[in-house]
């Protein structure tokens, strides 16, 4: 596969630099992106593939690693990859998304240069443009903890990442036409496991223990997870170690990911697998397998059934989901070291979110303001410091009230300091939100309208720290953040027609400072575009 002569030299670099000074390790992958047909609901559709996979490779990775990912693109078409979960410290140019990051053009490359500093955990890729998410391109991302950091529960005897969501028998390009239409989209026709409609399957030995590491990588629907006479006791969330609470099933929002233990202490047979939607009118189920070594027994009786209580079951499932304080994350101090409880607030952010028509056609806003991308990533204009790309500001920091319009949305926030947001939901939906470049803790979440004194009933002590959280209907969440990552960083609805539509906006978090440890310069390879194309980035 081509390497660009400015990607060569990078690479140079930085086995020289990593030599020289015993910096952390450096791991190399060459990515080449295509179109492929595949068939996971039975017909044929086209895909997209990374190495002629579907879903894409995982990256294996350990805390600190460099990430030196060169993608081909032979798409006729531009393409990005966004990290879900992966902070990107300092360095919001490579985040992937087209606020921060110039796509790849049609065939040529792009090598990302990643660190996945200070991180452990289970996260995923996927592809951010042009709704090519649903076409594929996802894949796995594992960040395992250094030798000598103690994880809070024995050496697995295998780890298995299963990647689940819904799915169109639709092409991508059909599905965005008929979004740039105006028009919503149907219902899906039907949920993968890693793939696969059906017979997805996960190998195991009697009486050993397995982590699952599963990623809710669809589009919109909130799905439930269980294996047929299986516990599974939950111990990771998005890169957060969890009291090991077991459960029978467990729901994974749209953008969610979680690492549970399953110990196959049943006799040796084919168990099912299980995936069905939640919160829907009709209930789409799969099913993989769970095989026994020497099992020849196939899977039988009836298919497990998932919780038949909606919102509340699943409300207090989330609220049972929380921080192990006295194990290690990433670093050798306990997670429970900052207390991030008796810190001070600086700033109360809300936003609320709504759907309806601009022009006659659907769109969805976050208060009032539905997103349309500018002609330059926002964060290369900042750089080059290219004025009317978009402006400061440009969204409030709480619901209006007022009728949705267009507009380049972006909220700014000071370096360093401490704040809330509150997610409010006046629809009838489970609606799922991510920020990149961080991880929240997730302290509060009920039903009706949040007022100031619905903090009264936060929990300040060991609420999950994660990057990706549900809002439940006519209800709020509300979410602790210390803004220690300066960037311009994508905070969007995971349902993806809503995020298509304008439900998304940019978070810039700004210091004047200049001091490389508040924030990188931008990578000398990074591609330039709109009206940042024939600047030039730093001499290599």
């Amino acid at each position: 596969m081509a390497v660009s002569p400015r990607a060569a030299v990078i690479l140079c670099l930085s086995i020289f630099v990593a030599a020289v000074t015993g910096e952390s390790p450096y791991r190399f992958f060459e990515w080449n992106v295509t179109y492929g047909d595949i068939y996971p609901l039975g017909v044929r559709q086209q895909g997209i593939l990374i190495n002629g996979q579907f879903p894409g490779p995982d990256i294996h990775s350990v805390t600190n690693d460099n990430l030196i990912i060169n993608v081909f693109n032979s798409l006729d078409e531009p393409f990005l990859i966004s990290w879900n979960g992966v902070q990107n410290r300092r360095n919001s140019y490579v985040d992937g998304v087209y606020g921060t990051t110039c796509p790849i053009p049609p065939g040529r490359n792009y090598t990302y240069i990643l660190q996945v500093k200070d991180q452990i955990g289970s996260f995923y890729y996927f592809p951010s443009l042009a709704f090519h998410k649903a076409a594929g391109g996802f894949g796995g991302i594992r960040i395992l903890s250094r030798p000598l950091i103690p994880v809070p529960f024995d050496q697995p005897a295998g780890d298995y990442t299963v990647l689940i969501g819904d799915w169109y028998k639709s092409n991508h390009t059909d599905l965005k036409a008929r979004l740039d239409r105006g028009k919503k989209l149907p219902n899906p026709d039907g949920i993968l496991i890693n793939g696969r409609s059906s017979g997805a399957t996960f190998n195991v030995e009697q009486g050993k223990t397995y982590r699952l590491r599963i990623s809710n990588v669809g589009l919109q629907n909130s799905l439930n997870f269980r294996i047929q006479n299986h516990k599974m006791k939950l111990v990771e969330v998005e890169g957060t170690h969890t009291l090991q609470t077991t459960f029978s099933s467990l729901d994974v929002h749209v953008g969610q990911s979680y690492s549970v233990l399953v110990t196959a202490d049943q006799p040796a047979r084919d168990y099912y697998v299980v995936v069905s939607s939640r919160f829907t009118d009709k209930i789409n189920t799969t099913t993989g397998i769970l095989r026994y070594s020497g099992s020849s027994t196939p899977a039988s009786g009836p298919i497990p059934g998932g919780p038949t209580i909606q919102v509340d079951w699943s409300l207090n499932q989330a609220r049972a989901i929380r921080t192990n304080l006295t194990a290690s994350g990433p670093r050798p101090n306990p997670q429970g070291s900052y207390h991030y409880g008796l810190v001070s607030l600086a700033r109360t952010i809300r936003f609320g979110s709504s759907a309806g028509q601009i022009n006659g056609k659907q769109r969805y806003a976050l208060n009032s303001v539905s997103f349309v991308p500018a002609d330059t990533p926002l964060k290369l204009a900042d750089f080059f410091q290219i004025s009317g790309v978009y402006k400061v500001n440009s969204i409030s920091d709480r619901p209006t009230g007022g009728g949705m319009y267009l507009d380049t949305s972006v909220l700014q926030a000071d370096y360093r300091t401490f704040v809330e947001i509150v997610f409010e939901n006046n629809e009838d939906i489970v609606q799922s939100y991510h920020l990149d470049g961080y991880a929240f803790w997730v302290v509060g979440m009920d039903g009706g309208q949040w007022t100031v004194a619905s903090r009264n009933g936060y929990n300040l002590r060991d609420a999950i720290s994660r990057s990706t959280v549900q809002v439940y209907p006519k209800s709020w969440t509300a979410i602790y953040i210390a803004l220690d990552n300066v960037g311009m960083w994508n905070l969007r609805s995971e349902f993806w027609a809503r995020q298509y539509l304008g439900q998304q906006l940019y978070l810039r978090v700004f210091t004047t400072s200049t001091s490389l440890r508040d924030e990188f310069p931008i990578p000398k390879n990074a591609l330039l575009c709109g009206r940042a194309k024939g600047r030039h980035t730093r001499p290599l």
